[in-house]
């Protein structure tokens, strides 16, 4: 058999024997991790005995091809390595992670560190190596594998946070310990000193430009991304190219942590591109990544485990001495960093607090797998290492990661059973049990309508409908039940979590339906997963909070807005404006359903009194939401209904996409015919997929025209008049004028209005008017507050124009003239004066 070919055949015949042990590992009750390090070492001892077998044949041949297969440390490293990082932390929600940072850091780097320290010192001691050969396996096994670990959490319903902290110290640890594995073995192989602050720095400096790496290669990725054009083949291949470069380019010309910059990209690419792709090309993404990432754990777990009969024959009385002093050093530096220095942290206002039943779970599920094997190998296979020294790390690291998956891994389960962490909080348990409820009387309801509609006979009926019903009655929630009984902030809160989730995923939903672009369908994604966060740390009152943050306007906004009074450009303005009013739009489309959605499905689910909460915030929301739309559709109506017509056409063509999709899956019509109204339909979207320009109106000319005291004049002379004017827009809510300033400008409003405010009662001042003369002709500072009601256009004139302008035209200034001097003698009188 070629070489290429029994390549092939050790592989297949791998992957197919891989694919029975998940079901394998699930039936005998234990970790996936521990049933490939037993059947890895079983195929390795299989295929060292098969020269003396009689088994020829496939079999036979397999077993031998097993025994020849090579996989030296560089296949692991650059093959599998990358896509075992990218496949974890692409998964890992940063916003998640960002609240947890702190502890994620302390135990991925100082705990990887202090493993580091601790074990080498007490390997040194206690062995017959110096420091540097000790530190070195130190590093390679303080990398832990989550792998087996969030299996077991998922088995058992353990705690979310649980899981990340898990997740977050695995993907970190990894960069942690191959950057100091690297660092150790250069000064072993070079015979160099190894000096502590120098590490420090390499440590830091690898670390660092790994983190600038990954995080340019995830923004670049992600800018690609909407070229694509949502081809799922395409978003997959870039993601896997980029994994590899992310590795490679830092690794090789850089003398970076690849490490690092492949866990930073996939999390960068995770948090930006989770919300540019469509959510089920995001889906096909992550399961494609999946399945990637359990060939390579699951092949790296086998050939590593295939070596490990031949590196345990050579085991001693002396080297299960050294495993025990390895196990319990390891052990005791991962619990002095995680009972130790964590409650500093949290002290200190850094972290919440983790409970010490998570802790305990941490240090125990400390579990090390095919990283760990990667490393010892690339050790033993470096030629300038002593046989001696490569005999000690390949027996140690071995017999360790067998250990911790046989006896930590083993006992995790009871453990986590014993503390408890299995179960769910009471008021997790009162939301289940309604949920439970409401979807057993559904069954219920429907297995009725069943037996009915097909003519069952009403015993067969019952015997059914009385199961549920004896269910029903077991929950005691046949009725009603009120889970906010006593907890009622804890339950509000949840449900305003649920909510902004559910807002999420209608965002995205209209995304993939082509209602929304990617261009706003990513920020308002982003929007309401940040209401699921206020949500959760502060209740409605941080919710509220976030929404009002949300409907400001932010510093865009108040740029544009600089370049348009200054420069006088209006494009930048205009652009911000159309997107805020599409964004409004869509948010108050999408709050209208989330008012069922609560009626339908939240209320029942969460109490009346949590149902009442999430329609009162809904109704403050649309209220500030109708707020900023009604001033914009005052201001520019025609835009306005352009824009909502746009949003019906394209929210019409998505319903057009899903019921010829229902028709096709009914087979009532071919894939032909649906290829066929799809690409009319894309024709059709096409045309309206530019979206309408807003013009600010902002035009001196126009704006001169619609202001009375102009009227009279000529056109030469209203040109000449709105030469010495600039456009100025302004928007809701904004302060023109505060009293107590100097004034050095007037206004004319040439539409919206203003409301001015001396201390009395506050007058309004609508299209034609004017104010803030009165400080140009006094020379005094204003005495009056002026704010836009709704978008203003005003003309803005200056004091030295305002001079050229009386002097102009006799008309305009004793118009002016008058309105000043009944100002000033209202103001005399104490009613209020604009100006």
């Amino acid at each position: 058999m070629s070489t290429i070919v029994g390549t092939v055949f050790a592989i297949a015949g791998l992957l197919a024997l891989i694919s029975v042990l998940p079901a394998l590992a699930q039936r005998l009750a234990v970790p996936y991790s521990v049933v490939l390090a037993v059947v890895g070492i079983g195929i390795g001892a299989l295929s060292s005995a098969a020269a003396a077998t009689a088994i020829s044949g496939p079999v036979g041949d397999m077993l031998l091809e097993w025994r020849d297969f090579t996989s030296s440390s560089v296949v692991f490293m650059v093959v599998f390595l990358p896509i075992l990082l990218f496949e974890a932390s692409l998964g890992i929600d940063v916003r998640e992670l960002l609240d947890d940072l702190f502890p994620v850091l302390l135990l991925a780097v100082v705990a990887v560190v202090a493993a580091t320290v601790a074990v080498g010192f007490a390997l040194s001691v206690a062995g017959p190596f110096g420091l540097v050969p000790c530190l070195l396996l130190a590093s390679i096994i303080s990398t832990t594998d989550p792998a087996a670990v969030v299996a077991i959490f998922r088995d058992l319903g353990a705690p979310r946070r649980l899981s990340l902290l898990v997740e977050g110290e695995s993907v970190f640890n990894d960069a942690a310990a191959i950057t100091l594995f690297t660092m150790l073995m250069g000064a072993l192989t070079r015979g160099t000193s190894l000096d502590g602050m120098d590490g420090l720095w390499l440590f830091l400096e690898h670390f660092a430009i790994g983190l600038a790496i990954g995080i340019g290669f995830g923004w670049l990725a992600t800018m690609v991304v909407p070229y694509l054009r949502d081809n799922r083949l395409a978003e997959l291949t870039l993601t896997v190219g980029g994994a590899y470069l992310a590795y490679i380019v830092p690794e090789t010309y850089l003398h970076a942590s690849g490490v690092v910059a492949v866990v930073v990209f996939a999390l960068t690419f995770g948090a930006i591109a989770r919300l540019r792709i469509a959510p089920e090309n995001w889906r096909h993404l992550h399961h494609s990544w999946q399945t990637l990432g359990f060939w390579a754990n699951s092949l790296i777990f086998v050939l590593a485990a295939m070596l490990a009969p031949k590196t345990l024959a050579t085991m001693t009385w002396a080297d299960f001495v050294l495993l025990l002093v390895l196990v319990g050093s390891a052990l005791a530096a991962r619990g002095l960093v995680i009972f130790g220095m964590l409650p500093l942290i949290t002290a200190t206002g850094l972290a919440r607090k983790v409970a010490w039943s998570y802790k305990s779970v941490i240090v125990w599920g400390g579990l090390r797998g095919a990283v760990t094997l990667a490393l010892a190998l690339a050790a033993t296979e470096n030629p300038a290492l002593a046989p001696e020294l490569k005999r000690f790390i390949g027996v140690l690291a071995t017999t360790f990661v067998l250990w911790t998956l046989l006896v930590n891994g083993l006992t995790l389960k009871p453990l986590i059973r014993l503390l408890g962490l299995d179960k769910l909080s009471a008021a997790d348990i009162a939301t289940r049990d309604r949920v439970m409820a409401l979807s057993l009387t559904e069954v219920k309801d429907h297995a009725q309508q069943v037996g009915h509609n097909h003519r069952l006979a009403d015993a067969a009926v019952r015997q059914v409908t009385g199961y549920y019903e004896r269910r029903l009655g077991e929950l005691e929630v046949a009725a009603s039940l009120d889970p906010g009984a006593g907890k009622g902030d804890d339950v509000g809160s949840a449900a305003l979590v649920t909510l902004a989730r559910r807002e999420q995923a209608a965002y995205l939903e209209m995304f993939e339906d082509r209602v929304i672009g990617r261009e706003l369908a990513a920020p308002l994604a982003a929007m309401a997963s940040g209401l699921a966060d206020a949500a959760r740390d502060g209740g409605q009152a941080e919710y509220l909070k976030d929404c009002g943050r949300v409907a400001a306007f932010p510093p865009p906004f108040r740029i544009a807005l600089f370049l348009q009074r200054r420069l006088g450009w209006s494009r930048p303005l205009a652009t911000i404006l159309e997107a805020r009013m599409e964004r409004l739009l869509i948010m108050q489309a999408s709050l209208r359903d989330l008012q069922t959605y609560v009626e339908h499905t939240l209320a029942p689910v969460f109490g009346r009194a949590a149902g009442d909460l999430l329609l009162q915030t809904l109704e403050l929301r649309q209220k500030v939401l109708a707020d900023g739309l009604d001033a914009l559709k005052l201001q520019y109506p025609d835009y306005a209904a352009d824009l909502e017509a746009r949003y019906l056409a394209r929210a019409a063509m998505g319903q057009e996409t899903v019921a010829y999709r229902h028709m096709l899956e009914e087979g009532v019509i071919s894939q032909e015919v649906m290829n066929a109204l799809l690409r009319d339909l894309e024709t059709r979207r096409a045309l309206i997929s530019r979206p309408p320009r807003l013009d600010l109106r902002l035009s001196r000319d126009e704006l001169v025209n619609r202001v009375p005291i102009f009227a009279g004049l000529g056109l030469g002379r209203c040109g000449a008049v709105g030469a010495l004017m600039k456009p100025h827009l302004a928007v809701p809510g904004e302060r023109i004028m505060a009293r107590g300033e100097r004034g050095d400008t007037m206004y004319f409003i040439s539409s919206g209005a203003v409301e001015v405010s001396v201390g009395g009662t506050p007058i309004r001042l609508g299209s034609g008017a004017f104010f803030g003369e009165m400080a140009l002709l006094f020379d005094q500072p204003r005495n009056a507050d002026v704010t836009a009601l709704g978008y203003c256009q005003l003309l803005e004139l200056s004091r030295r124009d305002f001079e050229r302008l009386m002097a102009s035209d006799e008309t305009i200034r004793r118009t002016i003239m008058a309105a000043a001097e009944t100002r000033a003698r209202g103001h005399r009188e104490a009613k209020p004066t604009p100006g």
